[in-house]
């Protein structure tokens, strides 16, 4: 076997392998889990679809921004009750023209943060819905007033979103196993499963103030 030959096939089966890996990498991110621990209400989970101009920021006061990549479309794996989801809605648009060293190629145009609070149905899909610019004049002058809906597997809009700030952050449902293995539990439990409910309720800007005074 000629060594062009032997090259050829490392080639194709080094492929391959990268598109399996790839595949499985994709596989695996494709549906984001958005609590802690293990509830009961996991196995009918509902699903949220969110394409890539849609970027997913938090779920129930959980950080949902630990991906390496954006621009991607996540499923995301609600529990059945009241959800509250922070996101924002980005479109990108190529410049005209000549464009210099080390200056971007694209014009990024972003909404700011976007709430929507909605009730979640056991083993239900909920996708994104949003009027699509049609050119970037358009799409700034949309995110002046931007708002995306909620819409069920039924084409029934649940919800519709607005502007989000730190001050509007409410508890999160999400579940948190205490010492005898629920949230409730942990109301009559120890200080500590008490701190533990409590903390992924708290904002960005709670928890880093809790950790100062903690360590001063």
């Amino acid at each position: 076997m000629s060594d062009c030959r032997v090259v050829a096939i490392f080639k194709f089966a080094l492929a391959c392998v990268m598109a399996l890996a790839i595949t499985g990498c994709a596989s695996t991110m494709s549906r984001v889990t958005t609590w802690e621990g293990n509830p009961d209400e996991a196995a009918q989970a509902a699903t949220l679809k969110a394409p890539g101009a849609i970027r997913v920021l938090k779920v129930n006061g959980r950080s949902m921004t630990n991906f390496l990549m954006d621009d991607i479309a996540l499923d995301y794996a609600l529990l059945p009750g009241e959800n509250q989801v922070v996101f924002t809605y980005k479109t990108i648009w190529a410049k005209k023209g000549v464009v210099d060293n080390g200056e971007s190629k694209v014009h990024v145009v972003e909404s700011k943060p976007q709430v929507v609070r909605f009730e979640v149905k056991p083993d239900s899909v909920y996708r994104f819905a949003f009027e699509k610019p049609a050119s970037r004049t358009e799409a700034q002058a949309q995110m002046e007033n931007f708002s995306a809906a909620i819409v069920s597997d039924t084409g029934q809009e649940v919800a519709r979103s607005q502007v989000w700030t730190e001050k509007q952050a409410q508890a999160a449902r999400t579940p948190v196993p205490s010492a005898t293995g629920n949230a409730a539990d942990a109301e009559s439990g120890s200080a500590l499963d008490r701190l533990k409910a409590i903390w992924p309720t708290a904002t960005e800007e709670e928890k880093r103030a809790f950790l100062r005074w903690a360590f001063e």
